[in-house]
Protein backbone atom coordinates (compact mmCIF):
# COMPACT_ATOMS: atom_id res chain seq x y z
CA UNK A 1 0.00 0.00 0.00
CA UNK A 2 1.09 3.42 -0.83
CA UNK A 3 -0.13 4.79 2.27
CA UNK A 4 2.34 2.72 4.16
CA UNK A 5 5.54 3.47 2.24
CA UNK A 6 5.06 7.43 2.34
CA UNK A 7 4.56 6.77 6.12
CA UNK A 8 7.52 4.86 6.09
CA UNK A 9 9.37 8.08 3.73
CA UNK A 10 7.67 10.34 6.48
CA UNK A 11 9.57 8.53 9.14
CA UNK A 12 12.80 8.20 7.89
CA UNK A 13 12.77 11.77 6.37
CA UNK A 14 12.32 12.80 9.99
CA UNK A 15 14.48 10.39 11.78
CA UNK A 16 17.47 11.62 9.54
CA UNK A 17 16.42 15.27 10.30
CA UNK A 18 16.53 14.40 13.75
CA UNK A 19 19.65 12.40 13.84
CA UNK A 20 21.77 15.29 12.21
CA UNK A 21 20.18 18.26 13.66
CA UNK A 22 22.42 21.26 13.44
CA UNK A 23 22.22 24.48 15.34
CA UNK A 24 24.73 26.17 12.67
CA UNK A 25 24.06 26.46 9.23
CA UNK A 26 21.22 23.80 8.46
CA UNK A 27 20.73 21.97 5.17
CA UNK A 28 17.69 22.65 3.07
CA UNK A 29 15.63 19.50 4.43
CA UNK A 30 16.38 20.36 8.06
CA UNK A 31 15.18 23.91 7.55
CA UNK A 32 12.09 22.74 5.57
CA UNK A 33 11.43 20.03 8.57
CA UNK A 34 11.82 22.84 11.13
CA UNK A 35 9.36 25.55 9.50
CA UNK A 36 7.06 22.37 9.45
CA UNK A 37 7.44 21.91 12.80
CA UNK A 38 7.62 25.11 13.98
CA UNK A 39 3.96 25.93 12.32
CA UNK A 40 2.52 22.90 13.66
CA UNK A 41 3.29 23.47 17.26
CA UNK A 42 2.19 27.10 17.09
CA UNK A 43 -1.15 25.84 15.84
CA UNK A 44 -1.42 23.44 18.52
CA UNK A 45 0.11 26.23 21.10
CA UNK A 46 -2.48 28.67 19.76
CA UNK A 47 -5.54 26.29 19.99
CA UNK A 48 -4.78 24.48 23.46
CA UNK A 49 -3.85 28.00 24.73
CA UNK A 50 0.07 27.27 25.54
CA UNK A 51 -1.46 24.01 27.67
CA UNK A 52 -1.57 20.76 25.18
CA UNK A 53 -1.30 17.28 25.43
CA UNK A 54 2.17 16.14 25.12
CA UNK A 55 0.51 13.85 22.71
CA UNK A 56 -1.23 16.25 20.28
CA UNK A 57 1.76 17.96 18.84
CA UNK A 58 3.30 14.45 17.34
CA UNK A 59 0.08 13.65 16.19
CA UNK A 60 -0.74 16.78 14.16
CA UNK A 61 3.00 16.87 13.02
CA UNK A 62 2.28 12.97 11.40
CA UNK A 63 -1.05 13.83 10.21
CA UNK A 64 0.15 17.02 8.08
CA UNK A 65 3.09 15.16 6.91
CA UNK A 66 1.42 11.88 6.08
CA UNK A 67 -1.58 13.24 4.19
CA UNK A 68 0.17 15.76 2.18
CA UNK A 69 2.69 13.09 0.87
CA UNK A 70 -0.24 11.05 0.31
CA UNK A 71 -2.00 13.61 -1.24
CA UNK A 72 1.59 14.76 -3.68
CA UNK A 73 0.72 11.46 -5.22
CA UNK A 74 -1.91 13.01 -6.77
CA UNK A 75 0.32 15.33 -9.01
CA UNK A 76 2.56 12.17 -10.82
CA UNK A 77 0.64 11.76 -14.46
CA UNK A 78 -2.70 9.52 -13.39
CA UNK A 79 -1.18 6.73 -15.78
CA UNK A 80 2.13 6.28 -15.22
CA UNK A 81 2.03 4.35 -12.07
CA UNK A 82 -0.48 2.05 -12.98
CA UNK A 83 1.37 1.07 -16.44
CA UNK A 84 4.53 0.50 -14.46
CA UNK A 85 2.43 -1.70 -11.71
CA UNK A 86 1.43 -3.87 -14.82
CA UNK A 87 4.37 -3.98 -16.45
CA UNK A 88 5.10 -6.23 -13.06
CA UNK A 89 1.74 -8.22 -12.89
CA UNK A 90 -0.01 -5.68 -10.47
CA UNK A 91 -3.13 -5.02 -12.46
CA UNK A 92 -5.09 -2.45 -10.21
CA UNK A 93 -3.15 0.17 -8.15
CA UNK A 94 -4.00 2.76 -6.59
CA UNK A 95 -1.94 5.40 -6.25
CA UNK A 96 -3.06 8.38 -4.31
CA UNK A 97 -4.20 6.60 -0.83
CA UNK A 98 -6.54 9.81 0.34
CA UNK A 99 -8.88 8.99 -2.89
CA UNK A 100 -9.71 5.99 -1.15
CA UNK A 101 -12.47 6.42 1.29
CA UNK A 102 -11.62 3.19 3.59
CA UNK A 103 -8.40 5.11 4.33
CA UNK A 104 -9.69 8.52 4.71
CA UNK A 105 -12.24 7.17 7.15
CA UNK A 106 -9.52 5.26 9.06
CA UNK A 107 -7.87 8.17 9.94
CA UNK A 108 -10.91 9.80 10.98
CA UNK A 109 -11.83 7.07 13.35
CA UNK A 110 -8.44 7.15 14.86
CA UNK A 111 -9.00 10.65 15.81
CA UNK A 112 -12.46 9.89 16.74
CA UNK A 113 -11.32 7.23 19.16
CA UNK A 114 -8.72 9.53 20.78
CA UNK A 115 -11.96 12.50 21.09
CA UNK A 116 -13.80 10.36 23.30
CA UNK A 117 -10.70 8.77 25.04
CA UNK A 118 -9.52 12.47 26.30
CA UNK A 119 -13.12 13.52 26.85
CA UNK A 120 -13.53 10.85 29.78
CA UNK A 121 -10.12 11.49 30.45
CA UNK A 122 -10.75 14.92 31.02
CA UNK A 123 -14.36 15.42 32.40
CA UNK A 124 -14.96 12.15 33.11
CA UNK A 125 -17.64 9.56 32.42
CA UNK A 126 -20.14 11.86 34.00
CA UNK A 127 -18.60 15.18 32.45
CA UNK A 128 -18.51 13.96 28.87
CA UNK A 129 -22.63 12.40 29.46
CA UNK A 130 -23.53 15.74 31.24
CA UNK A 131 -22.02 17.59 28.12
CA UNK A 132 -24.03 15.60 25.82
CA UNK A 133 -27.22 15.58 27.35
CA UNK A 134 -26.86 19.26 29.12
CA UNK A 135 -26.32 21.04 26.18
CA UNK A 136 -27.15 23.25 24.49
CA UNK A 137 -30.76 23.79 26.18
CA UNK A 138 -29.86 23.47 29.85
CA UNK A 139 -32.82 21.21 31.45
CA UNK A 140 -34.84 22.37 34.41
CA UNK A 141 -35.49 20.25 37.39
CA UNK A 142 -37.68 23.46 39.46
CA UNK A 143 -41.20 23.45 39.08
CA UNK A 144 -43.27 22.62 35.97
CA UNK A 145 -39.57 21.90 34.21
CA UNK A 146 -38.80 19.23 35.58
CA UNK A 147 -42.40 17.93 33.33
CA UNK A 148 -40.40 18.47 29.83
CA UNK A 149 -36.80 18.09 31.42
CA UNK A 150 -36.88 14.38 29.91
CA UNK A 151 -37.77 15.73 26.62
CA UNK A 152 -35.16 18.56 27.01
CA UNK A 153 -32.35 15.88 27.72
CA UNK A 154 -33.13 13.65 25.03
CA UNK A 155 -33.30 16.76 22.43
CA UNK A 156 -29.82 17.52 23.54
CA UNK A 157 -28.41 14.38 23.51
CA UNK A 158 -29.61 13.55 20.02
CA UNK A 159 -28.19 17.08 18.96
CA UNK A 160 -24.60 16.85 20.65
CA UNK A 161 -25.02 13.02 19.28
CA UNK A 162 -25.21 14.07 15.72
CA UNK A 163 -22.48 16.77 16.23
CA UNK A 164 -20.09 14.28 17.79
CA UNK A 165 -20.83 11.66 15.11
CA UNK A 166 -20.45 14.05 12.11
CA UNK A 167 -16.76 14.89 13.32
CA UNK A 168 -15.28 11.80 11.56
CA UNK A 169 -16.90 12.06 8.98
CA UNK A 170 -16.17 15.79 7.73
CA UNK A 171 -12.91 14.84 8.59
CA UNK A 172 -12.81 11.83 5.82
CA UNK A 173 -15.58 12.76 3.66
CA UNK A 174 -14.25 16.26 2.80
CA UNK A 175 -10.57 15.01 2.41
CA UNK A 176 -11.70 12.14 0.07
CA UNK A 177 -14.09 14.42 -1.62
CA UNK A 178 -11.46 16.94 -2.70
CA UNK A 179 -8.95 14.82 -3.85
CA UNK A 180 -10.85 12.00 -5.66
CA UNK A 181 -12.19 15.29 -7.61
CA UNK A 182 -8.95 16.27 -8.43
CA UNK A 183 -7.89 12.45 -9.88
CA UNK A 184 -10.78 12.63 -11.66
CA UNK A 185 -9.96 15.94 -13.05
CA UNK A 186 -6.60 14.20 -13.92
CA UNK A 187 -8.17 11.26 -15.14
CA UNK A 188 -10.38 13.41 -18.09
CA UNK A 189 -6.97 15.05 -18.87
CA UNK A 190 -5.02 12.04 -19.36
CA UNK A 191 -8.20 10.85 -21.75
CA UNK A 192 -6.37 13.69 -24.44
CA UNK A 193 -3.82 11.69 -25.27
CA UNK A 194 -0.42 13.36 -26.40
CA UNK A 195 -1.97 16.46 -25.63
CA UNK A 196 -2.18 16.23 -21.75
CA UNK A 197 1.02 17.42 -20.54
CA UNK A 198 0.42 21.05 -21.02
CA UNK A 199 -3.09 20.77 -18.87
CA UNK A 200 -1.77 18.35 -16.57
CA UNK A 201 0.85 20.52 -15.49
CA UNK A 202 -1.50 23.27 -15.22
CA UNK A 203 -3.97 21.79 -13.41
CA UNK A 204 -0.91 20.17 -11.21
CA UNK A 205 0.18 23.74 -10.38
CA UNK A 206 -3.18 24.57 -8.87
CA UNK A 207 -3.88 21.67 -7.34
CA UNK A 208 -0.99 21.93 -5.30
CA UNK A 209 -3.01 24.59 -3.46
CA UNK A 210 -5.47 21.68 -2.86
CA UNK A 211 -3.01 19.37 -1.46
CA UNK A 212 -1.79 21.33 0.71
CA UNK A 213 -4.60 23.33 2.04
CA UNK A 214 -6.62 19.42 2.26
CA UNK A 215 -3.29 18.28 5.04
CA UNK A 216 -3.70 21.87 6.80
CA UNK A 217 -7.59 21.15 7.15
CA UNK A 218 -7.73 17.94 8.09
CA UNK A 219 -4.54 18.76 11.00
CA UNK A 220 -6.82 21.67 11.96
CA UNK A 221 -9.59 19.79 12.61
CA UNK A 222 -7.88 17.14 14.79
CA UNK A 223 -6.40 19.97 16.90
CA UNK A 224 -9.48 21.92 17.25
CA UNK A 225 -11.50 18.36 18.58
CA UNK A 226 -9.14 17.44 20.30
CA UNK A 227 -8.77 20.63 21.96
CA UNK A 228 -12.56 20.78 22.49
CA UNK A 229 -12.44 17.19 24.01
CA UNK A 230 -9.64 18.99 26.87
CA UNK A 231 -12.41 21.85 27.67
CA UNK A 232 -13.91 21.54 30.65
CA UNK A 233 -15.65 24.98 30.74
CA UNK A 234 -19.18 23.63 29.92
Amino acid sequence: SWSIVLGLVFCVLFRKVAKSFTTGRPGKLQAMVEMVVGFVDDSVRGTFNGHPSKMVAPLALTIVAWVFLMNLMDLIPIDWLPLAGSAVGVEYLKSVPTTDVNITFAMSLSVFVLILYYSVKIKGFGGFLKELTFHPIAPSFKGAGIIAAPLVIAFNFVLEGVSLLAKPLSLSLRLFGNMYAGELIFILIALLGLYQLPLHFLWAGFHVLVITLQAFIFMMLTIIYLAQAHDTGH
